[in-house]
């Protein structure tokens, strides 16, 4: 139920004022993928390419590019990664994972803008430019993919100790 619940709370922060780049997308899709029903997995895929088409085209008015398929292809390896977390989800493992994430999204995304729009020209340097460009999102997305990615796999055995703590016998609370 959680995973459901952070890939919705993701979508939903899209729409909402934020820090450009300082979102839980890859967070809840690493969660999703790793304590996600299989059998939905292409839920928070669905969902999320749903959500960058009515973003583009509706609210910030871009049109629609085959740089979105990239992205979308992202989504799904992040989702896929997820699964590996499922049996051996260590603290170090998952770190390493949203770190991943967070890397390959910013040479991913960056190298298809740079390779679908004309903002930057076709050599080598500007490539760089365009990664150069991408840096102050880079750091944003960074932060928010290792706090949301703590947070998110932090808080099942958050509440299991929690509600482990109210069903001790002799809990006052609890009654």
């Amino acid at each position: 139920m959680l995973a459901y619940i952070f890939v919705l709370f993701a979508v939903a922060v899209r729409f909402l004022p934020h820090p450009l780049a300082f979102t839980p997308v890859g967070a809840s899709l690493l969660f999703f993928g790793a304590r996600g029903s299989r059998r939905w997995i292409w839920a928070p895929l669905a969902l999320l390419a749903a959500s960058d088409v009515v973003l583009t085209t509706l609210v910030y008015r871009y049109p629609f590019s085959w740089d979105h398929f990239v992205t979308w292809a992202w989504y799904a390896g992040m989702l896929l990664l997820g699964t590996t977390l499922k049996q051996n989800g260590g603290a170090l493992r998952i770190l390493g994972a949203a770190l991943a994430g967070s890397v390959s999204f910013f040479v991913l995304s960056n190298f298809a803008v740079w390779a679908a729009w004309e903002m930057y020209p076709r050599t080598f340097a500007g490539l760089m430019a365009c990664y150069d460009a991408g840096l102050p999102y880079f750091r944003r997305a960074l932060a928010g993919d290792v706090l949301f990615t703590c947070v998110m796999f932090a808080t099942p055995v958050l509440l299991s100790v929690l509600a482990q703590r109210r069903q001790r016998p002799g809990n006052h609370i609890a009654a």
